[in-house]
């Protein structure tokens, strides 16, 4: 079996469900062992993988942890900060001590201004939920070039694949650099067909990826593997 499809029709569950499955199943994400039966926690999809049993969620909200790799996007500049959206329920701050830039107070709008984008790192979280990031890191930086995609959080494991596969399959093809971010936005940076070609795989990813044969469809897309 191709490390992109997972068997059988996945079925759609909610929680509460009892999800049928061969004897000596283990529970897995969304899934909650109840006397002899598994039952679903989440609503989604059922997806095996080996002896345990998941819930894919049907759609998630990205909820920022220290560590994360982010793609962001400034909404609002202050004296000494930037308003980050980073797809989260709530702004994150980046304070210019944590820029790549020697910044002066009050000269952040030269540096990054309303609608730019940056890959940046959460720093940490507390316990009001107030995200605070950094771009002091490697890779991390003001994003000049490229396409920003966004999918569903939960998706992304699907276009990352069985270590990392599927995502170096369509790297391959496209020839693109693409970078995966945890808040559910992609870069994708390359010509402007091999941008294209990236966009295509991870849309039929993110469209039918719950159903069996994936890696046939995306076979059409951009070649088998080896």
């Amino acid at each position: 079996m191709n490390s992109e499809d997972t068997g059988a029709e996945q079925r759609l569950v909610v929680p509460g469900d009892q999800i049928d499955a061969p004897p000596g199943s283990q529970p897995g994400s969304g899934v909650l062992l109840r006397g002899e039966s598994l039952v679903a926690t989440k609503l989604g999809r059922v997806q095996v993988n080996g002896d345990t049993i998941h819930v894919v969620p049907t759609n998630t909200t990205y909820i920022p942890r220290s560590g994360d790799l982010v793609i962001g996007y400034v909404e609002a500049v202050m004296n000494n900060l930037w308003f980050l959206d980073v797809n989260g329920p709530f702004n994150a701050l980046l304070p210019m001590s944590l820029a790549p830039w020697k910044v002066e107070f009050g000269a952040a709008r030269q540096y990054m201004d309303f609608g730019d984008a940056v890959m940046a790192r959460v720093m940490e979280v507390d316990e009001t939920h107030s995200v605070v990031t950094t771009m002091k890191g490697v890779g991390l930086r003001k994003i000049k070039e490229g396409f920003i995609e966004e999918i569903p959080p939960h998706l992304l494991s699907l276009v990352i694949g069985s270590n990392g596969r599927t995502l170096q399959r369509i790297k391959e093809a496209s020839d693109c650099r693409i970078v995966v971010a945890q808040n559910g936005r992609i870069l994708i940076d390359g010509d402007a067909e091999g941008i294209a070609t990236a966009r295509s795989a991870i849309d039929i990813i993110v469209k039918t990826g719950h159903a069996p044969g994936l890696h046939d469809r995306l076979s059409s897309v951009i070649g088998g593997d080896e």
